[in-house]
C-alpha cells in the first residue's frame, strides 16, 4: 500500500513539473509583442513574481542564474523593441503602483540581475 502512495505521489510530482516546464515553454515561444500586450500584463506579473520573496521580503538578493535573474532576463527580452518595451513598462508602472510598498524592491530587480529595460523603474515614468 505504501508503494503505491510512494508511486503516485512520484507521478503527481512529474506531472506537475512537467506541466510547468510546458508553460514557460509556450511562454518563451509567444511572440514579444504578444506576451506584452497593452491590455494583458499577466506575462510580466509572472516574470517579476518569480522575484517575490525579495520583492515582499527583501532578500535573499537576486543573483545571476538565480530563477528571478533569469525572469529579470526574460522581461528583458520581451522589451526587444520600441512599442514592447513602452508594453512592458506600462506593465510594471502598473505593478508598483498596486504594490507601493515594494516599489524600491521591484525597482532593484534589473540592476541585480544586470539587466537594463530600457526605462527606468519610477512611479514617475512615462513610457510614451
Amino acid at each position: 500500500m505504501c508503494n503505491e502512495i510512494h508511486k503516485m505521489v512520484r507521478i503527481s510530482y512529474l506531472a506537475t513539473a512537467f506541466a510547468v516546464c510546458v508553460a514557460a515553454a509556450i511562454l518563451l515561444l509567444l511572440p514579444p509583442s504578444a506576451a506584452a500586450s497593452d491590455d494583458d500584463c499577466s506575462t510580466v506579473t509572472a516574470l517579476i513574481s518569480a522575484c517575490s520573496s525579495f520583492v515582499m521580503y527583501g532578500s535573499p538578493d537576486p543573483i545571476h542564474g538565480s530563477p528571478c535573474c533569469v525572469a529579470m532576463t526574460s522581461l528583458n527580452n520581451l522589451a526587444d523593441s520600441g512599442d514592447n518595451r513602452r508594453s512592458v513598462c506600462r506593465c510594471v508602472m502598473d505593478l508598483i503602483a498596486a504594490h507601493s510598498s515594494n516599489a524600491t524592491a521591484i525597482a532593484t530587480l534589473p540592476g541585480f540581475c544586470g539587466v537594463s529595460l530600457g526605462f527606468a523603474i519610477d512611479p514617475n515614468t512615462d513610457c510614451e
